[in-house]
């Protein structure tokens, strides 16, 4: 890996997209699916928003700690990326703990939705809510 001076190397399975925004603002998204990864660029884009997608568990906490985000959006769904010991890694970590947090998931899971509440998640909302507030979430982030 390549790194520019000044850079914070990330591990290999962090991906980064930034926007030019207007002020520090930064969300990190624990996602997997391309669908909802292209939606939240697109709207980090938009809303001049910088967006780190990190793909596990050890990702999540790296891109946290490294970018400080205001939001941290997880894809309760997407099992790939170990959802619930993301969070857990994020909550049991002193520099990380305060992080806003919302996750979204299919509104059939359940299970998923009060495992993910006890584990310390913000905000737990259906797929269908996220995609349809996903512009005001993102820029609400700045």
């Amino acid at each position: 890996m390549t790194r520019r001076p000044g850079s914070h190397a990330l591990p290999p399975d962090v991906i980064t997209h930034r926007a030019k925004p207007e002020r520090h603002s930064m969300i990190v998204a624990a996602v997997d699916d391309l669908l909802f990864s292209s939606r939240i660029r697109n709207a980090a884009r938009h809303a001049g928003v910088a967006c780190v997608f990190a793909r596990s568990p050890e990702a999540v906490l790296d891109a946290v700690r490294a970018n400080r985000p205001s939001l941290v959006l997880i894809d309760l769904d997407a099992q790939r990326i170990q959802p619930l010991e993301a969070l857990a890694r994020l909550r049991g970590d002193a520099g990380t703990a305060g992080v806003r947090t919302l996750g979204f998931v299919s509104h059939v899971h359940a299970s998923l939705i009060q495992a993910a509440r006890e584990a310390g998640i913000g905000e737990v909302v259906a797929r269908s809510t996220f995609v349809a507030a996903l512009p005001d979430l993102v820029a609400g982030a700045r």
